[in-house]
C-alpha cells in the first residue's frame, strides 16, 4: 500500500509530539526537580549556619538566650515556609518555630548519619508523617559543637514549584506544536500539493497526454520544476510532430524516386516506351537510383556521427586553401546560372585545429545550398576571419532566402522550407543536419542569418591555432 508524503510527514509530526512529552513528563521533570532541591537546600544550608552564628553567642559567655531568638527564628520560618529546630548534643530539641512543644528527645540521634551531603530527604526519625527536605549546620563554640540548627521543609512545596515550571513548559510545548501545525499545513500548501500535481501532470505526459496544462505558477524551485516540466512536454510535443513529419518526409523521399524507376521499367516492359527511347529513359533511371544512393549515404553519415564515441581526425591546415579548393570544385555548378564566387580572407593564411575531411563536407553542404538557391548572375561570398582565438568561416548569397519560422527547423533531418518540396527535388534534406552535427563534435558553434527575399548567411567558427605547431 503507498503511503503518501503527507501522511508520513504527519506521522513524524505526531512521534514528535509524543517523544518531546514523554522527555518533558520524566527527563525535565526529574531534572527540575533536582535543580529545585539543591537550589532549595543551598538557601536553607545558608540559612541554617547564620542562625547557628547567632546561636554561638548563647554557648560564649552572653546571655542571649533561646526565648531571645524565637521572633527572629519564627519570622525566618515563615519566610521559607519552613520548620526550625534547635537540638542538643544528646538530641533533646530545645526550640521549635512551629509552635509544639520542645524539650522532647531524638531517638537515636546521630548527626553523622548525614554524612558530608548538604541535606537528606525523607520523614527525619519518622518524626514526619510526609518526607521534607533537612538541612542541619552545627552550633559550635570553644572547639566544641554544643548542638545543631536543622531545618526542615516539606518537599511537597518543592513539587507544588516543579509542577508550576512543569506547567509553564507544557504550555510552551503545546503552543509549539500548535505553531508546528501552521507550518505544517504551509508545508502541505507549499510543497506537498504542488508535487502532487507536478506528480499527476507527469502521469498524464506519460500516458501520451501532452496537452495536459499544468496549473502551477511560483517563484521558487517547485515552480521552477514545473515551468521545466511544461517545457518538456511541450519540446516532446513539437517532437511527437517533428517525427511525423520526418516519417512523412523519408517516406516521400524514398518513394518517389522508387515510383519513378518502377514506372519507367514497366513502361519499357509493356512496350509504352519505344525501345528507341529506352536510353533516355534508362539515364533517369540511373539518375534516381544515385538520388537514392546519396540519400541513403547521407543518412549513414549522420549515423556514424550521431554514434558514441566518434574519434575525429584532428589536423592542422589552412581553412582559406580548403575554401579554394571547394570552389574550384562547384565552377561547373555555377557556370550554368552564372554564378561567382568572392572570397575574403582577414589574413592570408588561417590555420585551424579540425577534421580536415569533415569541415570539407561542411564546406561542400553550405556551398552546395547557397548555389542552389541562389538567383541566377548572382554572387556568394565566403569570408573569414578571427575574433578571440577562433576563425569565423562566413557562406552568404543573394538567393530566396529562409523563412522566419523556418529558420530553427533547417537543421532537422529531412526538413525542406519548401513544403510543397518541389524547389529542390535533388536534395536530401539531410545536408544541414549533417553540418550541425560535424560542427557540434568540434564543440564549436553554426549560426544562419536570413531574410526571406534578400539572402543567407552561414558562419561557423574552428579554433585557430599555430601552423608550427604538431599533434
Amino acid at each position: 500500500m503507498r503511503i503518501s508524503l503527507y501522511i508520513k510527514v504527519l506521522f513524524g509530526y505526531l512521534i514528535f509530539g509524543i517523544l518531546g512529552f514523554i522527555t518533558i513528563a520524566f527527563f525535565s521533570s526529574n531534572m527540575t526537580l533536582r535543580y529545585l532541591v539543591r537550589d532549595r537546600a543551598d538557601q536553607l544550608y545558608n540559612e541554617a549556619n547564620m542562625i547557628a552564628a547567632t546561636c554561638r553567642q548563647r554557648y560564649s559567655g552572653s546571655n542571649i538566650g533561646i526565648d531571645s531568638l524565637e521572633p527572629q527564628l519564627s519570622s525566618i520560618a515563615s519566610y521559607f515556609d519552613a520548620d526550625i529546630w534547635i537540638v542538643e548534643q544528646q538530641g533533646e530539641i530545645v526550640f521549635r518555630s512551629d509552635g509544639q512543644t520542645a524539650n522532647t528527645i531524638i531517638e537515636n540521634f546521630d548527626p553523622s548519619e548525614q554524612g558530608r551531603g548538604r541535606y537528606v530527604i525523607g520523614h527525619y526519625y519518622d518524626l514526619f508523617e510526609d518526607s521534607v527536605l533537612t538541612v542541619m549546620a552545627p552550633v559550635s563554640a570553644n572547639f566544641s559543637t554544643y548542638g545543631y540548627v536543622v531545618v526542615h521543609q516539606s518537599i511537597s512545596r518543592i513539587y507544588e514549584v516543579r509542577d508550576k515550571i512543569l506547567n509553564i513548559i507544557y504550555m510552551t510545548f503545546l503552543i509549539i506544536l500548535l505553531l508546528s501545525l501552521l507550518i505544517l499545513w504551509i508545508i502541505r500548501i507549499c510543497i506537498l500539493q504542488p508535487v502532487k500535481q507536478i506528480t499527476i501532470a507527469a502521469n498524464e505526459y506519460a500516458a501520451g497526454n501532452l496537452t495536459y496544462d499544468l496549473k502551477l505558477h511560483s517563484e521558487d524551485e517547485i515552480g521552477y520544476l514545473a515551468a521545466t516540466l511544461k517545457f518538456m512536454a511541450h519540446e516532446l510535443s513539437n517532437k511527437e510532430a517533428d517525427q511525423k513529419k520526418f516519417i512523412s518526409n523519408v517516406s516521400h523521399d524514398f518513394r518517389s524516386p522508387l515510383t519513378s524507376i518502377k514506372g519507367y521499367l514497366e513502361a519499357m516492359i509493356d512496350g509504352t516506351i519505344p525501345p528507341e527511347s529506352h536510353e533516355k529513359y534508362m539515364k533517369l533511371v540511373i539518375s534516381e537510383t544515385e538520388r537514392l544512393t546519396k540519400l541513403t549515404s547521407s543518412t549513414l553519415a549522420l549515423q556514424t556521427l550521431d554514434a558514441k564515441g566518434n574519434l575525429l581526425d584532428l589536423t592542422s591546415f589552412d581553412i582559406n586553401q580548403i575554401i579554394r579548393n571547394t570552389v574550384a570544385a562547384f565552377e561547373g555548378s555555377c557556370q550554368p546560372k552564372g554564378l561567382t564566387f568572392d572570397l575574403i580572407f582577414g589574413e592570408r593564411c588561417f590555420w585551424v585545429q579540425a577534421d580536415m575531411g569533415k569541415i570539407q563536407q561542411v564546406l561542400y553542404n553550405l556551398v552546395d545550398n547557397s548555389i542552389k538557391f541562389s538567383k541566377p548572375d548572382s554572387t556568394i561570398w565566403i569570408e573569414t576571419y578571427e575574433r578571440r582565438e577562433k576563425v569565423f568561416v562566413s557562406v552568404k548569397d543573394s538567393g530566396v532566402g529562409i523563412p522566419k519560422e523556418s529558420q530553427k527547423k533547417i537543421w532537422n533531418r529531412f526538413y525542406k522550407s519548401d513544403s510543397s518540396r518541389g524547389k529542390d527535388k535533388s536534395g536530401t534534406g539531410l545536408g544541414l543536419s549533417i553540418t550541425k552535427e560535424i560542427i557540434a563534435a568540434h564543440n564549436e558553434n553554426i549560426d544562419v542569418i536570413s531574410t526571406e527575399g534578400i539572402g543567407t548567411e552561414f558562419i561557423f567558427t574552428l579554433p585557430k591555432v599555430n601552423p608550427n605547431r604538431t599533434f
